[in-house]
């Protein structure tokens, strides 16, 4: 049985119900009773920190708490793991100290009783016997299931012409009849609007929550999907992105295990009760090894053909609802443009950018996991991939770790369509504490995210060019506003060093252009650039000034939109940047 507890969450995280729901209860006590029989939790000492790092992607799911500083990790293996790890020279050693506090948190959690530890609304709901909406005790900043659901609908009431919220196929609890939820899409654009000439837009498709126990990631995806719409008409990069790019969330990928994982277990799997048997902790199978495009591709060391392992692969490739319904749905967005070999790249003007997010290590991943060799497009993805962990901090690397997996998620959407796929893995562990995403993990990623929804048009291209960090109108052009005929000067910073640096450098070059449109985007019919000139008079450096005059002759009273964007001496375009023009 290997499932994970962190010490840190399970001070806080024991599940509360209400005597209605008696018979849940119940049988979180007994998950919780399997939880505190398992001893095999290990410190494993590595012999530097990158054999380290690649172990922390192999086993992700496996780790309990990281100590890199102090040269260990804390894991939670069987005897096959143990051989795996020892032929990469890592030390290993019971850890029965965290062992012992594990259970003795876990036993005053039990007998603290449940009314202590819920939160005040969650207690008063609890009372009146309405548990619909479960809170989950000491992590305020998570939306449990329902509530996010509850979110998302309400953004289609609040913003009709923004949000769409979609049904795209069951959780299996739900396709047995024993309760369960729909898998349902977030779809966010502007309703009104489509590409040039009536093409479809772009997609960013984001899912999240693959993964019951990891707290932080609907809940980021659910906050990015807030900033977009709470944006719309004040934020003017959040509104050319909804004018022009469409954003789809599946906010809960595994919604069953999600409930597991909100009473405080670690649950990692769906929740198949046909896998380790029906009553055990260890059921289901693990949806991120259950893809069909590269599922047991690697002869077992990607996944487990065990069913109470945490990385079974399930009985056939894409056997799971949840895995059918992401699957289905990828296939619905985006044409295929790669083709059969795997050294077949996709078209550089391919669009559409698939994240999985997930937590915890810290990272930023993109295919191939399931081989050491560079993806066709490792290049491009590599660029795009130190890009995000430029906003975020994270470690940007291909996704193999010490050895291959095998039937992830982005098999379907790199691996079969040819778009571009990328895993970011946040913060520091399952259960992060709300200060920490709050302060770190939220303003960190949702720039990424921001990134991504700006570049998802050419995400082969747009990455290697220079970012606009700085975009100015003069006369409160932008807030108060100027009278049709008014010149407005635009001044604009564009910057093409913004990448990290933590695993290899990316390629800069000098700025060698930047140019403004009003209204009508580069990439649209009739779009007419307002060439910007260096401020120092010459542009010959990575990061550059650049102005120029705006005529606003003939310009309708109202907001207009601003689009500035840099090119470098290599001849790659950068992502946009807009500002409002606001005509009074």
């Amino acid at each position: 049985m290997k499932k994970t507890v962190l010490l840190s969450a399970l001070l806080s995280a024991f599940f509360a119900l209400s005597p209605t729901a008696a018979s849940a209860h119940g049988d979180t006590d007994h998950l919780m009773s399997q939880e505190m029989a398992a001893d095999n939790i290990f410190r494993v000492y590595f012999p530097d920190e990158a054999t380290g790092r690649k172990a922390a992607i192999t086993f992700h799911n496996q780790m309990l708490e990281s100590h890199w500083k102090a040269g260990y990790l804390v894991m939670q293996l069987d005897a096959e793991d143990i051989a795996k790890l020892k032929a990469f020279n890592f030390r290993i050693e019971r850890d029965a100290a965290f062992i012992a506090k594990r259970n003795e948190f876990l036993s005053r959690l039990r007998a603290a009783g449940t009314p202590s530890l819920l939160g005040k609304a969650a207690a008063n709901r609890a009372a009146s016997g309405d548990v619909s909406i479960q809170s989950i005790p000491g992590y305020a900043c998570y939306e449990t299931v329902e509530e996010t659901f509850a979110a998302a609908e309400g953004f289609t009431t609040t913003y009709p012409s923004l949000a769409e919220w979609k049904d795209v196929g069951d959780s299996w609890q739900k396709t047995q009849g024993l309760g369960g939820y729909d898998i349902k899409v977030l779809k966010l654009t502007n309703k009104n609007t489509t590409g040039p000439n009536g093409a479809a837009k772009p997609i960013l498709f984001v899912n999240s929550a693959i993964h019951a126990r990891e707290y932080t990631t609907a809940a980021l995806t659910l906050a990015f999907a807030r900033q977009l719409v709470e944006g719309y008409g004040s934020n003017a990069d959040a509104t050319w992105i909804l004018d022009h790019h469409e954003v789809h969330l599946m906010l809960h990928t595994n919604p069953d295990g999600r409930k597991k994982a909100e009473t405080g277990l670690s649950w990692r799997k769906n929740t198949n009760q046909n896998y380790c048997g029906a009553t055990s902790n260890s059921r289901g199978a693990d949806l991120n090894r259950n893809f069909t495009f590269s599922w047991n591709s690697t002869g077992g060391s990607g996944s487990s053909g065990n069913g109470c392992a945490d990385t079974y692969r399930g009985p056939s490739a894409g056997s799971e609802p949840e895995t059918q319904a992401i699957e289905g749905y990828v296939r619905s967005l985006w044409p295929d443009r790669r083709g059969p070999a795997k050294t077949d790249a996709a078209p550089v003007d391919t669009s559409g950018i698939h994240l999985d997010i997930h937590s915890y290590s810290e990272l930023v991943l993109w295919p191939w996991g399931d081989t050491k060799t560079v993806a066709p497009n490792g290049i491009a993805l590599q660029t795009l991939g130190r890009k995000f962990a430029f906003f975020n901090g994270y470690l940007p690397e291909q996704s193999i770790g010490l050895y291959a997996t095998d039937g992830t998620s982005d098999s379907v959407s790199y691996g079969e369509l040819g778009v571009a796929a990328f895993t970011f893995e946040l913060g520091t562990s399952f259960f992060q504490s709300c200060t920490t995403y709050e302060s770190t993990i939220k303003p960190k990623n949702l720039p990424a995210l921001m990134y991504a929804a700006k570049v998802v048009r050419t995400p082969y291209q747009t990455p290697a060019g220079p970012d606009v960090t700085v975009l100015k109108l003069s006369n409160k052009a932008a807030t108060t506003g100027v009278k049709a005929g008014t010149p407005v000067t635009v001044t604009a910073t564009a910057v093409d060093t913004r990448y990290s640096a933590r695993k290899g450098t990316e390629p800069t070059q000098a700025i060698a252009a930047a140019e403004a449109y009003i209204d009508t985007p580069p990439w649209m019919p009739g779009a007419t650039p307002v060439a910007l000139t260096a401020k120092d008079g010459s542009f010959n450096a990575s990061t550059e000034i650049a102005t120029g005059s705006l005529n606003t002759t003939g310009l309708a009273k109202g907001k207009h939109m601003v689009f500035v964007r840099g090119k470098d001496a290599a001849g790659n375009w950068g992502a946009i940047t807009a500002s409002f023009l606001v005509i009074k």
